[in-house]
């Protein structure tokens, strides 16, 4: 039977044997498309498939948390600035 690291080749080498702690956000979630689409052709065998979606589990979990840590990075980022926002009055306007 076809196993994804033999596969892998086709998607590249590297792509499926990388560890995922080393991969950029972009390169991850490339790779989780690129399963998801091979997935879907139905080319998979079941040994493939299942090796498949335990990498894709992988990706989506590592983006989901690069994903959290952006998200609380801005939160952070922005604290002072949405605490301090005051709005401008608008143009015209008499008080």
């Amino acid at each position: 039977m076809r196993t994804l690291r033999g596969a892998g080749k086709r998607m590249g080498e590297s792509s499926t044997s990388t560890p995922v702690e080393s991969l950029t956000f972009e390169q991850a979630l490339e790779q989780l498309d690129q399963l998801v689409r091979r997935m879907e052709s139905g080319e998979l065998g079941l040994d493939e498939s299942i090796a498949a979606y335990r990498r894709g589990a992988e990706l989506a979990r590592f983006c989901q948390g690069r994903l959290a840590d952006a998200e609380r990075q801005i939160q952070l980022l922005d604290e002072d600035v949405l605490r301090n926002f005051a709005p401008a009055e608008p143009a015209g306007s008499t008080t």
